[in-house]
């Protein structure tokens, strides 16, 4: 599994119906796009609390061409087009679960980033880290989460859908999913990834 995201954020008055309007018009157009396990369409919006305006599309991919043929396609390139190259960051997968709520209609999702310390050797974190992933996957409400780092700065991160239109408090920065295309969800290969 392959984790991606990009981040474009807007200004403080910029009209995020712009950006609803651009999901509700264009996000069917990756429903059945090969090699994408899923994307959540992310939105932050400060009028709701958040820091800032973001448009933030999260990525899991099933496969390297299916994530080479987006972005080297029409469909990354309509992002460029209409605000600029944004750095695309990527992860490598560890694990991914499908929580309790995997048939609901997901609202909200959160991500968490965590350093990964030195103090414990990584082969011994990442093994933590995905037992407690697993663990946290079963919480009410999830529908389903991945866990992922970053080897180039030694960073976790995990992202999660929720059910409803809230995630809950204190599980990281907090998005709107106002569409999830999961054109490959059921092919995403449950808990660690090696």
């Amino acid at each position: 599994m392959h984790v991606m995201q990009y981040e474009i954020t807007l200004p403080a008055d910029y009209d995020m119906a712009i950006i609803r309007d651009r999901v509700s018009t264009r996000g069917h157009l990756l429903d059945d796009f090969p090699g994408l396990g899923l994307k959540a369409y992310l939105i932050r919006e400060r009028e709701s609390g958040s820091p800032v305006n973001q448009y933030a599309p999260f990525y899991l991919w099933n496969t390297s061409a299916g994530m080479n043929s987006f972005l080297w396609g029409p469909g990354f390139q309509g992002i460029v087009n209409d605000f600029g190259r944004p750095v695309v960051q990527h992860w490598t997968g560890l694990s991914y679960e499908e929580g309790p709520a995997a048939a609901a209609v997901p609202g909200a999702a959160t991500r968490r980033r965590t350093p990964l310390g030195e103090a414990v050797p990584p082969g011994e974190a990442v093994a933590e880290a995905v037992a407690r992933h697993a663990r946290e996957a079963r919480r009410d409400g999830v529908v389903a989460s991945a866990l992922a780092v970053d080897p180039r700065h030694w960073e976790l991160l995990a992202f999660t859908l929720w059910a409803g239109p809230e995630a809950p408090a204190g599980e990281g920065e907090r998005f709107r999913v106002p569409h999830l295309s999961q054109p490959g969800r059921a092919a995403l290969r449950s808990g660690r990834l090696w």
